[in-house]
This record gives C-alpha cells, sequence and structure tokens, in this order.
C-alpha cells in the first residue's frame, strides 16, 4: 500500500505536470487530506468522496484530494493504478474550479445526476 508521504509526492508531481494557468485564482493550491470521507447522503457508508473543490470567502478557492478515500477506493492498486486515479481525481476537480471561475455549474449537475442515480440504485 503506498502511504500518505508518498501519495503526497505523486500528487505534486501531477500538479507540477499541469499547466500553472488551471491554478489561476487556486491560492489555497491542492492539499492531500488523511481522511477517508464518507458522502452524508449515502446509507450504507459505501460512496466514498475522493476529492472536492472549495471555493469560500474565509479560506479561498483549494482542491482537497482524500488520502484515506482514494485507499479504500483504489488501494488494491498498484502505484502507477494510483497515479492514474490520481490524475483523473485532479482533472475533475479542476474543472470545477475553471467552471466556478467561468460561472458555469455543468459538471455540477453532471455530479449531482450521478449521484441520484446511485442513491435510486442502491
Amino acid at each position: 500500500m503506498i502511504s500518505l508521504a508518498e501519495m503526497e509526492s505523486m500528487l505534486n508531481k501531477i500538479v507540477d505536470e499541469f499547466p500553472p494557468e488551471l491554478f489561476k485564482e487556486l491560492n489555497g493550491g491542492v492539499i492531500l487530506l488523511p481522511d477517508a470521507k464518507i458522502h452524508p447522503d449515502v446509507k450504507d457508508n459505501n460512496l466514498y468522496i475522493l476529492g472536492e473543490y472549495h471555493a469560500e470567502r474565509s479560506l479561498g478557492r483549494y482542491i482537497a484530494i482524500y488520502y484515506g478515500s482514494v485507499i479504500r477506493v483504489y488501494g488494491y492498486l498498484d502505484e502507477n493504478g494510483i497515479k492514474e486515479n490520481l490524475i483523473r481525481i485532479l482533472k475533475h476537480e479542476i474543472t470545477h474550479h475553471i467552471e466556478s471561475l467561468a460561472g458555469e455549474k455543468d459538471l455540477e449537475r453532471k455530479d449531482l445526476k450521478h449521484l441520484e442515480d446511485y442513491l435510486q440504485n442502491n
């Protein structure tokens, strides 16, 4: 299993590979938190939040990735598999950031639809 420190190093390298323009106004950057975060709307504690985009008055704009959630969902994968999923998670959260800057909510609506479908089927 990949450690928190190893994942943090991997995530930092991934962030460095993205164009810096994507992080404009992301004053809090990308942080890796040790938590496993369960979605509050699920009944069986089986839907993990892998990452979140935050745009708050007090803390500003930042992306949080949850180490514990990534491990619970993808911990069986090798290092390359973890890296591929971190890239996918980061792309998703950066899309939220860019849409927020543009005043759009397309991905937010798509995420809500996925959640609704999940809740109906579980």
